[in-house]
């Protein structure tokens, strides 16, 4: 059966067909295209090579730009290893006696802190006698009691490892280092710990023995890092973050961490001076939580942008600058 379509509507089909696929074309454009800024700021697209991005100071204030100097300041490079905190083998003590018996008095409990020579339990001796004859158990050591294994009426034999007694003031970190770090620890070295518990808190440590003994499943060796635990702040078996400070540097260039931006495997700051910015390549050395050292790049007093140059970054790729209207450069 053959239908018949007046010509006049055949021409407005095509007319609304061509008109659906031109707006169609014209938002893929649109999209296409970088955005407009808050402020209302045009993009001027550059023709030529990556130049440096000027910038107004309304448009500075749009993005919230922070710039910091480069300048001279202590900087260590580190060895980041992760361990557990431990006791120190010969600051602790099992307590136990050579005699059979029955204990009639406790003195102490668990977690309480005892002074060498403080009583801790009696013990009634089996042996004969009218009345049988008492055993006062002494603390052979300065401490903590973090086991107690006999309740009060409890038989006792000898051998029997009644309380035991941690000293707590200086502990160890035994943390775990990779076959291909070892040459770069020594004894002596000093070294920052922190733990989950105080996150922002360093506890300040140093290397004191290196097992002479290679694992050879996890192909590491231990590493003991000693500290001080005056404030009873760390407890064992803690999990601990070291960083061994395997190198000083007391006069080192430095930026923050968040001025450096890393893409296409090279590392770049954006360099300030009266409203242009300028992508500078540097060299990156040793660096900590807070800052990186420059080795090369820099010089002291530049002016890098930090919070913001993600912003300036986006600018410089697509190779020109913004204005808003009525303010040119």
């Amino acid at each position: 059966m053959n239908i018949h379509i007046p010509a006049t509507l055949l021409k407005d089909m095509v007319f609304s067909d061509f008109i659906r696929k031109l707006s169609f074309l014209l938002l893929c454009v649109i999209f296409a295209l970088p955005q407009a800024f808050a402020h209302g700021g045009q993009l001027e697209l550059g023709g030529g090579a990556r130049g440096p991005v000027h910038l107004t100071d309304l448009q500075k204030q749009a993005i919230a730009l922070q710039s910091a100097p480069a300048d001279i300041q202590e900087i260590n490079k580190e060895l980041n290893i992760n361990g557990q905190i431990q006791l120190l083998p010969n600051r602790q003590a099992d307590v136990s006696l050579r005699i059979s018996g029955q204990v009639k008095v406790l003195y102490t409990n668990l977690g309480d802190k005892v002074r060498v020579g403080q009583k801790l339990a009696k013990v009634e001796s089996r042996l004969s006698g009218n009345p049988p004859p008492n055993v006062n158990i002494t603390a052979p050591m300065s401490g903590v009691i973090d086991a107690r294994n006999v309740n009060l009426g409890q038989a006792v034999e000898p051998n029997m490892v009644l309380f035991h007694i941690s000293d707590r003031s200086r502990l160890i970190v035994v943390a775990k280092v990779y076959e291909e770090d070892i040459g770069k620890v020594e004894v002596g070295q000093e070294a920052n710990i922190r733990v989950l518990s105080y996150p922002e808190q360093f506890f300040n440590g140093k290397v004191t023995l290196i097992d002479p003994t290679l694992d050879p499943l996890s192909r590491t060796v231990n590493v003991w890092i000693e500290l001080s635990n005056k404030k009873d702040m760390l407890k064992p078996n803690m999990f601990a973050h070291v960083s061994v400070i395997i190198e000083r540097d007391d006069a080192a260039l430095v930026v923050p961490n968040g001025a450096i931006i890393e893409a296409n495997g090279e590392q770049f700051v954006f360099v300030g001076e009266n409203n242009t910015y300028q992508r500078v390549e540097v060299t990156v050395g040793a660096h900590d939580d807070k800052y990186s050292q420059i080795i090369d790049g820099l010089v002291p007093g530049d002016e890098v942008v930090l919070q913001g140059n993600r912003q300036v970054y986006t600018r410089w790729l697509m190779g020109g600058s913004q204005q808003s209207q009525g303010e040119k450069h």
